[in-house]
C-alpha cells in the first residue's frame, strides 16, 4: 500500500469504471484519470470526446456529469461510466 508523506498508508478507494471494479488512492479523479482508468487504449483522434456520468457520490451532488477541466471528490463504491464518442 502506498504511503502519503507522513508514511500513513493511503486511503483507498473501490470504485466502479465501465463495469469493472478498480481499487485507486487518489482523493480525486479528473477526465484523464477516469479515461485511463475506462480504458487501455482510449481511442485518440480530433473528432474523439469523452461523456463521463458518475453515481453513489459525495454528499449534495451524489450523481452527475464530469465536464472537461473538472474533477469529483471520490466516495467508496462510486459507479462511473465513460463513454467515447465521435463529434462527426
Amino acid at each position: 500500500m502506498a504511503k502519503d508523506e507522513k508514511g500513513k498508508p493511503d486511503k483507498e478507494y473501490t470504485i466502479v469504471v465501465n463495469g469493472r471494479e478498480k481499487t485507486v488512492t487518489a482523493t480525486e479523479l479528473g477526465e484523464n484519470d477516469l479515461v485511463a482508468l475506462a480504458y487501455e487504449n482510449p481511442p485518440t483522434g480530433e473528432l474523439i470526446c469523452f461523456t463521463i456520468t458518475y453515481r453513489r457520490g459525495q454528499g449534495n451532488k451524489p450523481e452527475g456529469t464530469l465536464d472537461e477541466g473538472d474533477t469529483v471528490k471520490l466516495k467508496e463504491g462510486m459507479i462511473f461510466n465513460v463513454t467515447a464518442t465521435d463529434k462527426s
